[in-house]
């Protein structure tokens, strides 16, 4: 079954460029070219994964996304030009699964796509969790490296299974230290940055150069790729 991809974007040369790489590998297109157009379709068409850009001619493509969220619960990604910080945290606050900038490699957009629709599709949670040689148990609260046990406060294990849960996605600074910490710690990004070291130093094989706990600078973190 092919899974079908909604691009809303004014920009021609970018819904061809989308439509030739993407029918190219499996996934059936549609096209909107208005922010309106975009909602119309995205309610009769029932896309598994939508592609939107911010800078639409009718309605700004963060209005697009609350109006989205207010029902839609597959999978967002954000295409645009806007690479300011302000910009990309507060589409992924607003219910954005991840947020590439144009111009962008259609390789990594790709790859974006594959880990939001096998998230999307993956039902119940799954209970143990594998990354390689890093195993981690949401049931009992337990990580592993290469089948060795790692010792982890309460605290560094609940970032840890949050993040894990969320491969592939940035999730900014707020929302982690809303969901570990609660609303009172929504401003201490440096609280957050000594425990993703201590996580760092605990998980990977070279703790200054990190591929599980990758930094969006300015923005917040991403697991894995």
């Amino acid at each position: 079954m092919q899974e079908k991809i909604l691009i809303i974007d004014d920009e021609v040369q970018i819904r061809r460029l989308l439509e030739i790489t993407l029918s190219a590998n499996g996934y059936k297109i549609s096209e909107a070219s208005t922010g309106k157009e975009g909602l119309t379709m995205a309610a009769t068409g029932q896309p598994e994964l939508i592609i939107l850009d911010l800078g639409l001619p009718d309605v700004d493509g963060l209005e697009i996304l609350k109006k989205l969220r207010d029902w839609y619960v597959k999978p967002i990604i954000i295409l645009s030009v806007r690479s300011a910080e302000e910009d990309i945290i507060n589409a992924l606050d607003n219910g954005a699964n991840d947020y590439l900038t144009k111009p962008f490699r259609t390789g990594e957009l790709l790859a974006r796509i594959r880990v939001a629709i096998r998230q999307s599709m993956g039902g119940d949670e799954t209970p143990v969790l594998r990354f390689g040689t890093l195993t981690i148990d949401l049931v009992n609260h337990t990580a592993r490296k290469e089948d060795e046990l790692i010792k982890l406060t309460t605290t560094e294990f609940s970032l840890l299974a949050l993040l894990a849960k969320n491969e592939g996605r940035v999730l900014t600074h707020e929302y982690i230290l809303k969901e570990i910490w609660g609303m009172g710690y929504t401003g201490q990004t440096q609280y957050l940055r000594v425990f993703i070291a201590q996580l760092r130093k605990k998980l990977e094989d070279n703790p200054t150069r990190p591929k599980l706990l990758n930094t969006e600078s300015g923005i917040g973190y991403r697991f894995g790729s």
